[in-house]
């Protein structure tokens, strides 16, 4: 008779060690003040597989965007999501990082066998997954996932940019930098600011209490 001990060790290894496809799934933008949060999961081709994968945030613009058309070629599949900004101001940013994260990966062509997310926690999803701790940089498939998810929202704030070239939106991206901070005092907020991050609310405040004081 099998010990309880090696029993256990069995089903770890049959919960954990399954075989079939594995995704890797990350996202761009929790911080920003601006902007959706974008989610990504790719499932790679061990038979292409892609030199220089790493953190998104370890590499340089121009040498993202060159592993995005990697990664969009040679990847079995892949998908892109986000979660808007009325969602994050719903949701708040964790849980609507979790509904974009959600999204990608049943955007995907293929169903995984597992997936594998980076940092601590984890969508809700119908097939076995694992939160990783600094995946982006250690699991080739998060790190794609980074990739796609970082370039993918850094193109959408240099749109915005375009648009409301004021802000400086394609320098920032969005995040709470003082170039950023002080358009907010000059320029007020936008819709596609975050109403819930405290430096947008408070220049909310401030809008609606100079309309008070010219009424």
């Amino acid at each position: 008779m099998r010990s309880k001990k090696f029993l256990k060790a069995e089903q770890a290894q049959l919960v954990w060690d399954v075989p079939g496809l594995v995704a890797g799934v990350d996202e761009a933008g929790r911080g920003p003040l601006a902007g959706p949060v974008v989610a990504a999961a790719v499932i790679l081709d061990v038979r292409f597989p892609i030199k220089g994968l790493a953190d998104s945030k370890q590499l340089t613009a121009l040498r993202r965007e060159r592993l995005y058309d990697e990664i969009r070629a040679k990847a079995l599949c892949c998908s892109i999501a986000q979660a808007s900004v009325e969602e994050i101001d719903q949701l708040n940013i964790l849980q609507a990082t979790m509904l974009a994260m959600r999204r990608a990966v049943l955007g995907l062509r293929l169903k995984p066998a597992k997936v594998l997310v980076d940092g601590n926690r984890l969508p809700a999803l119908d097939v076995l997954a694992e939160a990783i701790i600094s995946g982006d940089a250690l699991v080739p498939c998060i790190s794609a996932a980074s990739i796609l998810a970082k370039v993918t929202r850094d193109r959408l704030l240099c749109e915005l940019h375009l648009q409301h070239p004021e802000y400086g939106f394609d320098r920032h991206k969005g995040y709470g930098t003082a170039e950023h901070l002080r358009a907010l005092q000059e320029h007020g907020a936008l819709p596609l600011h975050r109403r819930t991050f405290a430096p947008v609310a408070r220049a909310l405040a401030r809008a609606a209490e100079g309309q008070e004081l010219r009424a």
